[in-house]
Protein backbone atom coordinates (compact mmCIF):
# COMPACT_ATOMS: atom_id res chain seq x y z
CA UNK A 1 0.00 0.00 0.00
CA UNK A 2 1.22 3.40 -1.16
CA UNK A 3 1.68 5.77 1.49
CA UNK A 4 -1.16 7.82 3.40
CA UNK A 5 -1.20 11.51 1.94
CA UNK A 6 -2.35 12.19 5.48
CA UNK A 7 -2.54 11.32 8.98
CA UNK A 8 -6.03 12.13 11.12
CA UNK A 9 -6.40 11.38 14.57
CA UNK A 10 -9.93 11.36 15.49
CA UNK A 11 -11.68 11.23 18.79
CA UNK A 12 -15.27 10.13 19.28
CA UNK A 13 -17.81 8.29 21.38
CA UNK A 14 -17.28 4.34 21.92
CA UNK A 15 -21.07 4.39 21.99
CA UNK A 16 -23.60 5.71 18.64
CA UNK A 17 -25.23 8.53 20.75
CA UNK A 18 -28.81 9.22 20.40
CA UNK A 19 -29.24 11.42 17.16
CA UNK A 20 -28.42 9.96 13.86
CA UNK A 21 -26.73 12.53 13.04
CA UNK A 22 -23.67 11.72 14.96
CA UNK A 23 -23.37 8.20 12.96
CA UNK A 24 -23.85 10.12 9.84
CA UNK A 25 -21.08 12.69 10.87
CA UNK A 26 -18.51 9.80 12.06
CA UNK A 27 -19.56 8.52 8.18
CA UNK A 28 -18.79 11.34 6.42
CA UNK A 29 -15.81 11.86 7.85
CA UNK A 30 -14.32 8.32 7.52
CA UNK A 31 -15.27 8.08 3.80
CA UNK A 32 -13.93 12.07 3.38
CA UNK A 33 -10.55 10.74 4.84
CA UNK A 34 -10.34 7.29 2.58
CA UNK A 35 -11.73 9.09 -0.37
CA UNK A 36 -8.89 11.64 0.20
CA UNK A 37 -6.33 8.53 0.45
CA UNK A 38 -5.29 9.22 4.09
CA UNK A 39 -4.83 7.52 7.06
CA UNK A 40 -7.08 7.55 10.34
CA UNK A 41 -5.93 7.30 13.41
CA UNK A 42 -8.40 6.13 16.40
CA UNK A 43 -8.59 4.55 19.56
CA UNK A 44 -8.96 1.02 18.31
CA UNK A 45 -12.79 0.21 19.05
CA UNK A 46 -15.13 -1.45 16.68
CA UNK A 47 -18.71 0.04 18.92
CA UNK A 48 -20.10 3.47 18.47
CA UNK A 49 -18.87 6.07 16.50
CA UNK A 50 -15.48 4.58 16.43
CA UNK A 51 -16.42 1.98 14.71
CA UNK A 52 -17.84 3.94 12.43
CA UNK A 53 -15.74 6.30 11.17
CA UNK A 54 -13.32 3.61 10.90
CA UNK A 55 -15.58 1.03 8.86
CA UNK A 56 -16.01 4.35 6.72
CA UNK A 57 -12.55 4.68 6.16
CA UNK A 58 -11.58 1.73 5.06
CA UNK A 59 -14.51 0.96 2.85
CA UNK A 60 -13.68 4.17 1.11
CA UNK A 61 -10.22 2.65 0.88
CA UNK A 62 -7.91 4.77 3.68
CA UNK A 63 -6.05 3.32 5.90
CA UNK A 64 -7.25 2.90 9.44
CA UNK A 65 -4.69 2.72 12.61
CA UNK A 66 -6.20 1.67 15.83
CA UNK A 67 -4.16 2.14 18.91
CA UNK A 68 -6.29 0.62 22.30
CA UNK A 69 -4.85 -0.48 26.06
CA UNK A 70 -5.12 -4.38 26.91
CA UNK A 71 -7.68 -3.58 29.49
CA UNK A 72 -10.14 -2.16 27.01
CA UNK A 73 -9.98 -4.93 24.49
CA UNK A 74 -12.63 -6.80 25.49
CA UNK A 75 -14.72 -3.49 27.02
CA UNK A 76 -14.15 -1.78 23.51
CA UNK A 77 -14.65 -4.47 21.17
CA UNK A 78 -11.30 -3.77 19.19
CA UNK A 79 -11.38 -3.09 15.90
CA UNK A 80 -9.32 -6.41 14.58
CA UNK A 81 -9.81 -5.53 10.96
CA UNK A 82 -7.83 -2.72 11.19
CA UNK A 83 -4.61 -2.14 9.11
CA UNK A 84 -2.61 -1.70 12.32
CA UNK A 85 -3.68 -2.31 15.74
CA UNK A 86 -1.86 -1.48 18.37
CA UNK A 87 -2.38 -3.38 21.44
CA UNK A 88 -0.99 -1.00 24.83
CA UNK A 89 -0.44 -1.11 28.19
CA UNK A 90 -2.26 2.11 29.66
CA UNK A 91 -4.05 5.00 28.15
CA UNK A 92 -0.67 7.24 28.63
CA UNK A 93 0.92 4.75 25.70
CA UNK A 94 -2.09 5.18 23.51
CA UNK A 95 -2.27 8.95 24.10
CA UNK A 96 1.10 9.06 22.99
CA UNK A 97 1.08 6.48 20.11
CA UNK A 98 -1.77 7.86 18.67
CA UNK A 99 -0.50 11.88 18.55
CA UNK A 100 3.06 10.65 17.42
CA UNK A 101 1.04 9.24 14.25
CA UNK A 102 -1.19 11.88 13.73
CA UNK A 103 -0.69 15.01 11.52
CA UNK A 104 -4.12 16.34 12.71
CA UNK A 105 -6.78 15.99 15.53
CA UNK A 106 -10.44 15.88 15.00
CA UNK A 107 -12.98 15.85 17.71
CA UNK A 108 -16.18 14.13 17.33
CA UNK A 109 -19.09 14.05 19.74
CA UNK A 110 -18.02 11.67 22.65
CA UNK A 111 -17.93 11.29 26.35
CA UNK A 112 -15.26 12.10 28.78
CA UNK A 113 -12.75 10.30 27.28
CA UNK A 114 -13.47 12.13 24.08
CA UNK A 115 -13.29 15.49 26.07
CA UNK A 116 -9.83 14.53 27.54
CA UNK A 117 -8.28 13.64 24.91
CA UNK A 118 -9.38 16.78 23.13
CA UNK A 119 -8.36 19.07 26.09
CA UNK A 120 -4.86 17.20 26.55
CA UNK A 121 -3.75 17.93 22.91
CA UNK A 122 -5.05 21.37 23.01
CA UNK A 123 -3.25 21.76 26.55
CA UNK A 124 -0.34 20.26 24.45
CA UNK A 125 -0.45 22.72 21.25
CA UNK A 126 -0.55 25.83 23.61
CA UNK A 127 2.25 24.71 25.34
CA UNK A 128 4.40 24.36 22.58
CA UNK A 129 4.57 20.66 22.40
CA UNK A 130 3.13 20.32 18.87
CA UNK A 131 2.01 22.62 16.58
CA UNK A 132 -0.40 20.25 14.68
CA UNK A 133 -3.68 21.87 14.37
CA UNK A 134 -6.73 20.82 15.92
CA UNK A 135 -10.82 20.39 15.17
CA UNK A 136 -14.23 20.55 16.92
CA UNK A 137 -16.83 18.68 14.72
CA UNK A 138 -20.08 20.77 16.82
CA UNK A 139 -22.39 18.41 14.90
CA UNK A 140 -26.10 19.54 15.81
CA UNK A 141 -24.86 21.78 18.62
CA UNK A 142 -23.45 19.16 20.47
CA UNK A 143 -20.93 21.06 21.44
CA UNK A 144 -22.35 24.64 21.73
CA UNK A 145 -22.70 24.59 25.70
CA UNK A 146 -18.84 23.67 25.56
CA UNK A 147 -18.05 26.43 23.35
CA UNK A 148 -19.85 28.65 25.88
CA UNK A 149 -18.34 27.81 28.61
CA UNK A 150 -14.95 27.92 27.05
CA UNK A 151 -15.90 31.68 26.32
CA UNK A 152 -16.89 32.07 29.57
CA UNK A 153 -13.31 31.29 30.68
CA UNK A 154 -11.73 33.81 28.00
CA UNK A 155 -14.31 36.45 28.92
CA UNK A 156 -13.41 35.83 32.58
CA UNK A 157 -9.72 36.23 32.15
CA UNK A 158 -9.10 32.35 32.59
CA UNK A 159 -7.93 31.78 28.89
CA UNK A 160 -7.10 34.34 25.89
CA UNK A 161 -8.96 34.71 22.90
CA UNK A 162 -5.30 33.50 21.39
CA UNK A 163 -5.48 30.04 22.57
CA UNK A 164 -9.38 29.33 21.72
CA UNK A 165 -7.82 30.68 17.88
CA UNK A 166 -5.81 26.70 18.79
CA UNK A 167 -9.02 24.92 18.26
CA UNK A 168 -10.95 25.06 14.51
CA UNK A 169 -14.01 24.76 15.22
CA UNK A 170 -17.49 23.93 12.82
CA UNK A 171 -20.91 22.52 11.95
CA UNK A 172 -19.74 20.90 8.42
CA UNK A 173 -17.53 17.69 8.59
CA UNK A 174 -16.04 18.76 4.68
CA UNK A 175 -14.63 22.37 4.89
CA UNK A 176 -13.22 21.44 8.42
CA UNK A 177 -11.72 18.66 7.17
CA UNK A 178 -9.92 20.47 4.21
CA UNK A 179 -8.44 22.70 6.77
CA UNK A 180 -7.37 20.74 9.16
CA UNK A 181 -5.52 19.03 6.16
CA UNK A 182 -4.42 21.69 4.60
CA UNK A 183 -2.88 23.01 7.45
CA UNK A 184 -0.79 19.36 8.35
CA UNK A 185 2.18 21.25 6.01
CA UNK A 186 2.77 24.13 8.30
CA UNK A 187 3.42 26.16 5.36
CA UNK A 188 -0.63 25.76 5.05
CA UNK A 189 -0.56 24.05 1.80
CA UNK A 190 -1.10 20.75 2.62
CA UNK A 191 -1.67 17.35 -0.08
CA UNK A 192 -3.80 18.32 -3.08
CA UNK A 193 -7.06 17.28 -2.28
CA UNK A 194 -9.85 15.92 -4.44
CA UNK A 195 -12.94 17.22 -4.68
CA UNK A 196 -15.87 15.55 -3.28
CA UNK A 197 -18.81 15.62 -5.42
Amino acid sequence: MSEPAFSLCVYCGSRPGNLDSYADAARAVGAWIGYQGGQLVYGGGSSGLMGLVAQATAAAGGRVVGVIPQSLVDREFANHACDELHIVQTMHERKALMAERSGAFLALPGGIGTFEELFEVWTWRQLGYHDKPIGLLNVDGYYDGLLAFLQSSVAHGFMGPWQMDLVDADTQPTPLLERLVRATSGAGTGPALRAVI
